[in-house]
């Protein structure tokens, strides 16, 4: 059953929630989880099926991607910086990206949305309730899946790729260790349990995403049906 359309909190001036006919489906998981190919799956299920899409995700603003980008190589943002940063560049795409293509009747996928970035805060310290209060301007999505894979899975998905270990994504600002490797499991780990933390309390659905791609494809089908039919 779809839940009613409406904001975490006191949403953006103007808006008609009433004209907001399209659908908001959100993909969560940690770096390495599978979440660029499941969005493309899924972007050509949709596409075959009829349906307008549009993409959205964390550094795609056109008012702040770039500025963010260039700050973070140089590793010295401070935990609120990096987290006000961040808001800004949703904020921005929530007015100018999200909501108008909602208007549309597009369904908007989201490559990860206010959870992921929550939990990187929470993880470094930030007040949840201070947290629920900057992203009080988001709406509350038709469905938010989040692709569950453990910290040292995700590990051996970086070096079967040779991908390099990203400074943020291993929580190397946190201090935990000079090892890249124990500061990336620790911190993986510590966002898994803030994760679940979260699940608790906005109650999205947890996948098992260290399966092969195709059955993790099918099991976010079967949820996404639910919610576009127009049974749903």
């Amino acid at each position: 059953m779809n839940r009613p359309r409406t904001f975490y909190g006191k949403g953006i001036p103007g808006v008609a929630i009433r004209d907001l006919k399209g659908k908001l489906v959100v993909l969560e998981g940690p770096d390495g989880s599978g979440r660029s190919t499941q969005i493309g799956l899924l972007t050509e299920w949709l596409e075959r099926r009829g349906h307008a899409v549009e993409h959205v995700g964390l550094k795609r603003s056109t008012l702040v991607a770039d500025e963010l980008a260039e700050a973070k190589h140089g590793n010295v943002l401070s935990p609120r910086t990096l987290s006000l940063f961040y808001a800004t560049d949703f904020a921005d795409q929530m007015e100018h990206r999200i909501l108008p293509a909602l208007r549309a009747g597009f369904i908007v996928l989201a490559d990860r949305y206010i959870y992921t970035l929550m939990a990187r805060d929470i993880v470094r310290g930030a007040d949840l309730p201070w947290l629920q209060s900057v992203y009080s301007i988001a709406l509350v999505p038709d469905l938010v899946m989040y692709l569950r894979v453990a910290p040292q899975k995700l590990m051996e998905r970086y070096i079967y790729r040779g991908r390099e270990l990203d400074y943020w994504e291993s929580g190397m600002d946190i201090g935990y260790s000079r090892s890249w490797y124990d500061s990336f499991i620790r911190y993986q780990s510590e966002l898994h349990r803030t994760f679940t933390k979260l699940q608790a309390i906005y109650g999205f659905a947890t996948i098992n995403g260290m399966r092969v791609p195709r059955a993790v494809t099918r099991d976010l089908q079967a949820r996404i049906e639910a919610v576009i039919s127009p049974n749903g």
